[in-house]
């Protein structure tokens, strides 16, 4: 189970009540390996972590990133960049992870669009906490330039999350394949 966990809310503060809602999120976050397990097997590849703050006994904070393929466009590959949170929350799996992320997507190949999609399609989505936030990429497609664009955010259930970035693919030419796709052919009306 590379990232894939579940992580809690800020309702889990200090204290010894902190520490058994704390308990009780991480033994609710053990029982829901069958429910997560299906979307690890399609779910992004680990790259790296780099430390970002040191802990004594407990995890390190980190930056992961993070690659997947695009589902539907083959020959488009993009890397997102998390903060993942360390100590005693982040070791159970129950720490509220914040909405910072970054996102950089490239051709790596000749673009083949395999089905119609729509403006804003989810390319991937990730829970950041139990309930209330999510971390999504999405994809569009610029018709007058031909360039996918990709966005990726964070939103919650009560307040969005302002953070976000976004990354253009201009749809090109790959090696002896001359053969250009146009997006706009596959949008969905």
């Amino acid at each position: 189970m590379n990232r894939r966990r579940l992580v809690g809310t800020r309702s889990a503060g200090s204290g010894i009540g902190g520490w058994l809602a704390a308990l009780g999120l991480a033994a609710f976050g053990l029982a829901m390996p069958a429910a997560t397990g299906a979307m690890a097997q399609n779910g992004p590849d680990l790259i790296f972590r780099k430390s970002t703050v040191w802990k004594m006994l407990t995890p390190d904070d980190t930056l992961a990133v993070y690659g997947i393929d695009d589902p539907v466009v083959e020959g488009v590959a993009c890397h997102y960049t998390l903060p993942e949170r360390g100590g005693i929350k982040g070791m159970f799996g129950v720490a509220e992870e914040v909405s910072d992320v970054s996102l950089s997507c490239r051709q790596i190949g000749p673009i083949t669009i395999k089905q119609k999609f729509e403006q804003g399609e989810v390319v991937f989505s990730e829970r950041r906490s139990l309930v209330f936030k999510r971390v999504q990429i999405v994809r569009g497609c610029d018709v007058k330039r031909n360039v996918l664009v990709y966005l990726v955010y964070s939103d919650k259930l009560i307040e969005g999350s302002p953070k976000n970035s976004t990354s253009s693919v201009p749809i090109m030419p790959w090696g002896v394949n001359t053969n250009v796709q146009n997006c706009a052919e596959w949008l969905k009306k």
